[in-house]
């Protein structure tokens, strides 16, 4: 009976110990998202009219790690002399107002209708499921190998008269 017992008490704090490490998981690799997407700043230079205001980054869909990150870098960053503000985007429209759209995974359907949006802004959009980067989106992010890496589609981000610098396209997978 104490055998049967210690069994049970195994499974169950075996089975909730599964359930918290994909949780972890999700987390960083949230926070490795926010720190790309932080960073693509740095690399890519937008027109000069859009170095007024906030620097809006909107992120169409939900996901609530990726989103409290990109909450903690805008309460101490900037992107050079704009406070770095982070946006819920729930239509597509509203990103029209955004210097950088995220499209998450579950909504990567809208693409075309945020494309749609932005054609005539300098805004940089960054998708999170395989094969965007060839049909529309700028940065893509993939995994691979247990890494989180990054394809990048130059002609869909100057054709928004963004420039991208050599160094961010010399660490990321060219696409076309």
């Amino acid at each position: 009976m104490k055998k049967l017992l210690l069994i049970f008490v195994s499974a169950i704090l075996l089975s909730s110990w599964v359930v918290v490490v994909p949780d972890q998981s999700e987390e960083a690799n949230a926070k490795i998202k926010a720190i790309y997407i932080y960073n693509f700043t740095k690399y890519i230079e937008w027109p000069a009219a859009y170095k007024e205001g906030n620097f809006v980054v909107g992120v169409l869909g939900t996901s609530a790690p990726l989103v409290a990150e990109l909450n903690k870098m805008a309460s101490s960053k900037t992107v050079g002399t704009q406070k770095f503000e982070i946006i819920s985007v729930s239509t597509p429209s509203e990103s029209a107002k955004c210097h950088i759209v995220f499209i998450l995974s579950d909504n990567s359907s809208q693409l075309a209708d945020v494309l749609g949006k932005v054609k005539s802004k300098s805004a940089l959009i960054v998708t999170d499921k395989s094969g965007l980067a060839t049909k529309g989106s700028g940065i893509n992010f993939f995994v691979d190998g247990n890494k989180q890496k990054i394809e990048l589609n130059r002609l869909n981000i100057e054709k928004y008269k963004l420039k991208v610098a050599s160094t961010l396209v010399e660490m990321s997978v060219q696409v076309k």
